[in-house]
């Protein structure tokens, strides 16, 4: 699906990182086969010229989330760490603008609007809206975890919000239906 950027809208790519991948981590079923539609819908927004976002966990060793500490999560995308990198294949261009999530030991934070720029430290919201961002199209790993929390937070935040479908795989597939039903239900549009 190409998609025909304007100006004021904007690409959010979720947690593209190896552990979100098969044999990951925390591997999302079937998350390769979104490499290459990510890579079109960023070419298509560098073609129209509109900011491109990457999203990424970057957690530290000890985070809330891990089972060790009581989460319900493996550890994975831990700071610096072959699994906390994005992955080699997608093409990810020289502008992007890395926004990273989850990084104090004491706090979860499945949205990428909960996270901070990499190279101002600034929050996402507020970065997109100096932009004059209106609408935004997400991708990315996992659908049920963190597409859903930065498409409804986003939501929240009075942006225009499409969840690209072909460029998501959920963890819990049998219920993705219910996750795309109270994502329409918030005002988020699904793109098929």
């Amino acid at each position: 699906m190409a998609i025909s950027f304007t100006p004021g809208d904007a690409f959010l790519a979720v947690d593209l990182q190896y552990d979100f991948f098969p044999g990951g981590s925390l591997g999302v079923p079937e998350g390769d086969q979104i490499i290459p539609v990510i890579n079109q819908y960023i070419a298509d927004a560098k073609k129209a010229n509109v900011p491109i976002f990457a999203s990424r966990d970057w957690h530290p060793k000890n985070h809330i989330s891990f089972k060790e500490q009581g989460g319900p999560w493996p550890p994975h995308c831990v700071q610096n760490t072959q699994g906390a990198k994005f992955h080699h294949d997608i093409q990810l261009p020289d502008d992007i603008i890395v926004v990273n999530k989850a990084f104090d030991e004491k706090a979860e934070a499945y949205s990428a609007l909960e996270g901070k720029t990499d190279k101002d430290n600034r929050p996402l919201a507020d970065v997109l809206r100096e932009n004059n961002i209106k609408r935004i199209w997400i991708g990315g790993l996992a659908l049920d975890y963190c597409v859903f929390a930065s498409a409804m937070d986003a939501v929240k935040a009075g942006f225009d919000v499409h969840v690209l479908l072909p460029g998501t795989r959920a963890i819990d597939t049998q219920h993705q239906d219910e996750v795309l039903e109270e994502l329409t239900e918030a005002g988020v549009k699904i793109e098929q």
